[in-house]
């Protein structure tokens, strides 16, 4: 049975319902030049947006404008690819009377948009994964339209970064209800539920994740909801690395866990080395007259601080750097870095103390006996991840005596993550077509799935074959005259004879 809305929500609902078809309609270089001005507006206003989003979520102006132009920057990449058609799959079978199984009809095969989207923004990346950010633009590129929860930790901001996004796509001739911002979880979880929105995305905690994938699968004609949860990271450090550049990635390390005071979802929590010892010097003289940086907010705050608590209360955890939370008169957490160490034995005691997610600046190295099989260690202690790390000398390559235990753990890596690095940190996403943002649960809801890169556009679209149809009454992706010179995958008549001739 379909809740009611309160008349609020259902006018949201409507209009975006209303909009769908005429939205998917547009060309896509109206669409692109729609989402430009998006890219464009937020650039011009980022003075007004950056002032806000600092004072709501204590990130750095610089963290805070840098985000801004990655925002912009993503936004016209899904816009360039919207207009290649690369991401509409587009595959046509022509009719063949002597097709291997009988005869073939014309076949023709193209991603559809979804329909209404519900985005629920994120509190850690107020413009990149927020109201205008990577969920929302691969959803406007994929031609649904866009309803966005905003999140209680920066309103003010969603509804200023709102306004931005409203008037450039007016001002571009987009359909009304392309577009529309709604506080608070209860009108999101009753958007979500209702039948007329076709999907959902998510960025945060694995709890609230869960509870709307949940919903999203509930309801009497489930929807995909794709969610970005949870991600420890874990990194590997050889000990020809160590020997080669050891203050280098101690220096790297501690930069990647205390930026953005460690609430990012790609921070390394744990860092398996050979020696502590190694590292111990080099990681302390990195830490040293780190700031303290507020947290997002007073119950993220406090959460880390129990977190902290529990972890330099476990058996065998020792402090490299000490670190601490403070809290102000208005309950805002300020953090400085907290790294640990830990032997693989006493890891092991207290693995289900020590596993689980620290949002915020703290990071565990883990000291692992030579002879250690690393690969196997990533199915023992941890599930899915968004990444895995591994540093190597410059020495450490095919012909090295470790080459064969290195191909394992690169291969039980990518069993497990969506991004397999090497020689660097995971805090760096790069915004680029190939980027794989996503991985196995609880990283996320859907592993085959990206929220960062240009596939990120196939999580709103759906596949519809064409039949026998009239060239007329084709999707223009689909037609031979191909309008909109879009690839198209053809398989021309009579190939089906010659299938795996090759391989005789």
């Amino acid at each position: 049975m379909t809740e009611t809305l309160s008349p609020e929500l259902e006018a949201v609902v409507a209009r975006a319902a209303t909009a769908a078809p005429a939205y998917a309609a547009v060309a896509p270089e109206d669409r692109a030049r729609a989402i430009v001005a998006v890219a464009d507006a937020l650039e011009a206003n980022k003075a007004d947006l950056v002032a806000i989003a600092m004072r709501e979520t204590g990130l750095t102006e610089a963290r805070l404008s840098g985000e801004v132009t990655r925002t912009a920057v993503q936004l016209r990449l899904f816009a360039d690819t919207l207009v290649t058609g690369a991401h509409l799959d587009a595959r046509i079978d022509e009719a063949d009377g002597a097709f291997a199984l009988g005869v073939r009809p014309d076949v023709r095969r193209v991603l559809r948009p979804l329909g209404p989207i519900i985005n629920f923004s994120a509190s850690n990346f107020p413009f990149a994964f927020s109201v205008a950010g990577g969920d929302s633009a691969a959803i406007l590129a994929a031609g649904c339209p866009l309803i966005v929860k905003a999140h209680s930790g920066h309103p003010e901001l969603s509804d200023a970064t709102a306004a931005v996004v409203t008037a450039a796509l007016a001002g571009a001739g987009m359909p009304d209800g392309t577009f529309q911002l709604v506080h608070g979880r209860e009108a999101g979880v009753a958007i979500l539920k209702d039948p007329r929105v076709k999907g959902g995305a998510f960025t945060g905690s694995i709890a609230v994740g869960r509870l709307l994938a949940d919903i999203a699968a509930a309801r009497p004609a489930p929807v995909p909801f794709f969610g970005e949860l949870g991600s420890v990271n874990p990194v590997f450090v050889t000990e020809a690395a160590i020997a080669e550049r050891g203050d280098d990635i101690a220096s790297g390390f501690v930069t990647s866990v205390s930026g953005s005071a460690g609430q990012l979802c790609t921070k390394p929590g744990f860092v398996f080395v050979p020696s502590v010892e190694a590292l111990e010097a080099p990681i302390a003289a990195a830490a040293q007259g780190i700031p303290e940086h507020r947290l997002l907010d007073p119950r993220i705050a406090k959460s880390f601080a129990e977190r902290r608590d529990t972890i330099l209360g476990t058996p065998g955890v020792r402090p490299l750097v000490e670190g601490g939370v403070r809290f102000d008169a208005d309950g805002q957490g300020w953090a400085t870095p907290t790294i640990v160490a830990v032997s693989l034995d006493d890891f092991r005691a207290g693995h289900e103390r020590l596993v689980h997610e620290a949002f915020g600046p703290l990071s565990i190295l883990v000291e692992v006996p030579a002879g250690t099989d690393l690969a196997a260690l990533l199915p023992e202690f941890f599930e899915g991840n968004l990444t895995a790390t591994l540093h190597l000398s410059e020495a450490e390559g095919a012909g090295s005596a470790n080459a064969e235990a290195i191909a394992a753990l690169v291969e039980a890596m990518s069993l497990q993550v969506g991004r397999v690095l090497f020689n660097g940190w995971s805090t760096g996403v790069a915004v680029t077509p190939a980027m794989q943002h996503g991985g196995p649960w609880p990283a996320t809801s859907n592993d085959s799935s990206t929220s960062v890169g240009t596939a990120a556009i196939q999580r709103f679209v759906r596949p519809v074959a064409y039949q026998n149809v009239t060239q007329a009454f084709l999707p223009a992706a689909l037609r031979d005259d191909n309008p909109l010179g879009v690839p198209q995958a053809r398989t021309g008549a009579g190939e089906s004879q010659e299938w795996g001739a090759r391989w005789r």
